[in-house]
């Protein structure tokens, strides 16, 4: 609370020793030579200050007027344009040299507000300086948009006790400053009401039309109203007729509020269409475009922050292109040393236009393998299946190989069955027929393409080629079609009394002395043999209907 109260003393202050009639060291006399825009323009200021206020010596600024009341009343114009808009003269700044040269017309002439008034400029002509003819039919029209409703009908209407000076301002003045911050106070309270629902109705959407929170159209609408509260103390604010000082501090401050309300709006804006941007990439397929929501959203706001801080820099003064020029130079280290951090970004950028994954997707690249759960600005983000979590720098994913299983259409299984080398042939055949129904009947098995195949006489076994593609959209899906494939490739081979092989060795004796043969008997009937395949797959079939 203490600090508060300094602060609040000290802008006091401030504001206190800048009505008191502060401004730059001027003499007394000043020579009318005119030859530099410096001496022009102090002879037109010096010859219209209380002190020494002489129009007639101040309207010699003008060259090609030979009206001298008209001469007098464009002096005259031209000052209270500079008082009310607070456009404050910094003598120190104006060239004192009489060659003077544009340095971006190459021309003979001085502009003094270039950004507010580029229209009003000095130009030399022979060897003295005047304010230009374009000057001359510019001051009555930039008068009558600073001062509407005139300049002096408001005095006529003043008491002459309302025109006593209090602390560098007459008490009209101090009295029309009060009123006109009471109004903005009231105005904003009933623009910021009135503001709400038009806000609502142009900010909601009929596909979406609670989407929008009611708090942000309440943030909006007052933000709004802030702007147009400043743009009517703008407006008026000339009519007080307050010192330059004065106007200066006032119209600067009504400036910066501008900028920093324009910024809030804008970051405000952004918020709105990001929500329905991102409502709409939920419909989409691609999961892709919901990640690239934030970064255009961080993009977009820092725009609108550069724009702010670049404006508000114009706003006292400050040479931006300089700034900028050195910032450069300096950015040039900064790149430097941070070049994985822009190669990063430029990954990040690469990632999202050539979309080698999405969000989601089962990857592999190097020793990672995983699924991807973000895309950020400088790294991904995978869940191994391990349930661990890898960064990976995207400057570096950029240059990988990247293998996306999850733009996988099928999923392949290849695997051996191995049976016993005593199996009859007609058995082998029946076998095989069986693992290509078992294939066909499946539902999440490709049809149109799969292998299956006496492949191989190894040393232990026969070996049946069994290569299948799953249709499946996920691990788990692919872990279970090929549980149900073996559960029935071994219930099959139950069926038909075919025997798995695996790699042993054994001796093997063909017939014992009084026992008979020890190798097993296969019963290799054709209508055995048949009926029990058909059994088996009709019990195979019930599992899918």
């Amino acid at each position: 609370m203490k600090r508060q109260n300094r602060v609040f003393f000290t802008l006091l202050f401030t504001f206190l020793w800048t009505f008191s009639g502060y401004a730059q060291n001027i003499p007394d006399e000043v020579p009318i030579t005119l030859e530099s825009p410096y001496n022009t323009m102090l002879v037109h200021l010096h010859y219209l200050q209380p002190e020494t206020y002489q129009p007639r010596l101040a309207a010699r600024v003008f060259e090609t007027i030979p009206d001298s009341t008209r001469a007098k009343r464009l002096a005259i114009q031209l000052k209270q344009i500079y008082d009310g808009e607070g456009l404050y003269v910094y003598l120190n700044k104006i060239p004192t040299n009489g060659n003077y040269i544009d340095s971006i017309s190459y021309r003979s002439v001085f502009t003094p507000f270039p950004n507010e008034l580029p229209d009003i400029y000095l130009e030399k002509v022979g060897d003295r300086w005047y304010y230009s003819e374009q000057s001359i039919q510019a001051i009555p029209k930039v008068h009558k948009q600073v001062y509407p409703f005139g300049t002096d009908r408001i005095l006529n209407l003043i008491p002459q006790f309302g025109q006593q000076k209090v602390v560098g301002l007459m008490l009209w003045q101090w009295l029309g400053l009060l009123i006109a911050f009471l109004i903005a106070g009231f105005g904003y309270m009933l623009l910021a009401r009135l503001l709400n629902p038009i806000v609502r109705r142009i900010s909601r959407s009929r596909l979406y039309p609670s989407l929008v929170s009611k708090q942000l159209v309440r943030k909006l609408a007052r933000l709004i109203s802030v702007l147009l509260i400043v743009w009517l103390l703008r407006t008026f604010l000339p009519l007080l007729q307050m010192p330059v000082e004065v106007n200066a501090l006032i119209i600067n401050a009504l400036k910066l509020i501008s900028i920093l309300v324009f910024a809030v709006i804008g970051l405000r804006i952004i918020d709105v269409i990001m929500t329905y941007v991102g409502q709409f990439t939920k419909t989409t397929e691609s999961k892709m475009d919901e990640q690239l929501i934030p970064i255009l959203t961080r993009t977009a706001q820092a725009v609108v922050i550069v724009v702010a801080i670049i404006s508000t820099l114009r706003l006292f003064n400050i040479n931006v292109t300089a700034l900028i020029a050195g910032i450069s130079i300096g950015g040039l280290a900064l790149a430097l040393a941070a070049q994985d951090t822009l190669k990063n970004l430029f990954g990040s950028f690469t990632i999202f236009l050539d979309k080698p994954f999405q969000i989601g997707d089962w990857v592999n690249f190097g020793d990672v393998d995983g699924t991807v759960e973000e895309v950020g600005v400088r790294s991904t983000r995978v869940r191994t299946f391990a349930n661990s979590l890898v960064y990976v720098p995207n400057g570096k994913l950029a240059d990988m190989v990247i293998n996306n299983y999850g733009l996988r259409v099928y999923r392949r299984y290849n695997t051996t069955i191995t049976i016993t080398y005593d199996t009859p042939p007609a058995l082998i055949d029946a076998f095989i027929a069986g693992l290509k129904e078992i294939v066909a009947q499946h539902p999440g098995t490709r049809k149109d393409y799969y292998e299956i195949h006496l492949n191989e006489m190894s040393a232990t076994s026969l070996d049946i080629l069994f290569y299948i593609f799953f249709t499946v959209g996920d691990w788990g899906d692919e872990l279970k079609a090929k549980h149900q494939i073996l559960m029935a490739i071994i219930q099959l081979a139950d069926e038909l009394g075919v025997r798995f092989a695996y790699p042993t060795s054994t001796i093997h004796i063909e017939e014992f002395p009084g026992k008979g043969l020890s190798s097993p008997k296969y019963n290799t009937d054709p209508q055995v043999t048949t009926a029990s395949l058909e059994q088996f797959l009709s019990k195979y079939k019930k599992q899918f209907e």
